[in-house]
């Protein structure tokens, strides 16, 4: 555990908090996309968990959408009862979750953030998430995954990313 960088190892104690270890998994390369990740993977591209961050009226939002989606930031707002909401930037990411863009996870962050977990997801056997740095993931299930992020399942995507 001591070789991991310092978001992973958050990542790690937490998920070892909720009695689940050893699922961490170090690519060869940087996986910071979707297409990337499934490919060191071997995966398609709807089994990876993108963990993205959004700023909806100033406060962080968490969606962890399928690789294959994009997200819909009408349905975001609605979901949230936000006037306003957009992908957030690296500084408001590295803030509220203390991990950069490209390596966020679902789970290890300062303070829980709200979360929106893409019932897309729900259709993978297994779902493949950052593990805090783009270089890890581990992988969990679309169950586990609302259990661990205490998520509220949603819509969130519009039409399959290209």
């Amino acid at each position: 555990m001591e070789a991991f960088p310092t978001g992973v190892r958050k990542v790690q104690s937490a998920l070892r908090d909720l009695g689940i270890s050893g699922r961490i998994r170090e690519l060869p390369d940087s996986a910071a996309t979707a297409a990337s990740a499934a490919q060191a993977l071997g995966v398609q591209k709807g089994a990876i968990g993108n963990s993205l961050v959004f700023e909806a009226d100033g406060k962080p939002l968490l969606v962890i959408i399928s690789g294959a989606h994009r997200a819909d930031l009408l349905k975001l707002a609605s979901l949230t009862d936000s006037r306003r909401v957009h992908r957030a930037d690296a500084s408001f990411v590295r803030l509220h979750t203390g991990q950069p863009i490209g390596g966020v996870s679902p789970l290890g962050h300062p303070r829980p953030i709200v979360t929106l977990v893409d019932v897309t997801l729900s259709r993978q056997r297994e779902v493949w998430v950052s593990a805090g740095h783009p270089q890890f993931v581990f992988q969990t299930s679309y169950d586990e995954l609302l259990r661990i992020t205490a998520g509220n399942a949603a819509e969130v995507g519009e039409a399959p990313a290209e």
